[in-house]
């Protein structure tokens, strides 16, 4: 699963929050390690800062989603993996319906490629047709 194109991947707070626990999922990170790895994931687009940072990780802190350890690193809670649905949380489908919408926009992403990156589309359809089989095979 790419992360690009995913609700993180903005300046509110809500996006911040799910970016930290995205982080967080790989390991302990120290608040500056998780604006360095921020900047590198958004490759340059968006660093935050350590007004919003420091905050955010002392809040969750508060609310058990996650541990500061001796070392000044912060960790994901047992609590908060279990709570999240596993080591990257909940951001794939649900229920049918919201796997159906995902379908839509991967195919909606796959058609823009084919017109704007050729090559790139080329290589990828032995797999898109293989997924087409399957999907075909699914319906009937």
């Amino acid at each position: 699963m790419s992360h690009w194109g995913t609700p993180w991947v903005s300046h509110h707070r809500r996006g911040l929050r799910t970016a930290v626990l995205h982080l967080l999922s790989s390991g302990p990170k120290s608040g500056a390690e998780i604006m360095d790895d921020m900047e590198q994931m958004t490759r340059g687009w968006w660093r935050p800062s350590p007004g919003s940072v420091y905050p955010l990780l002392e809040e969750m802190a508060t609310e058990g989603t996650v541990s500061r350890n001796a070392d000044g690193r912060y960790a994901l809670t047992d609590a908060a993996r279990a709570q999240a649905g596993g080591p990257f949380g909940r951001f794939g489908p649900r229920n049918a319906q919201e796997a159906a919408r995902e379908l839509t926009s991967l195919i909606a992403f796959l058609e823009d490629l084919r017109t704007s990156r050729a090559q790139e589309f080329e290589s990828a359809k032995p797999a898109v047709r293989t997924a087409a089989q399957r999907l075909d095979k699914l319906l009937t």
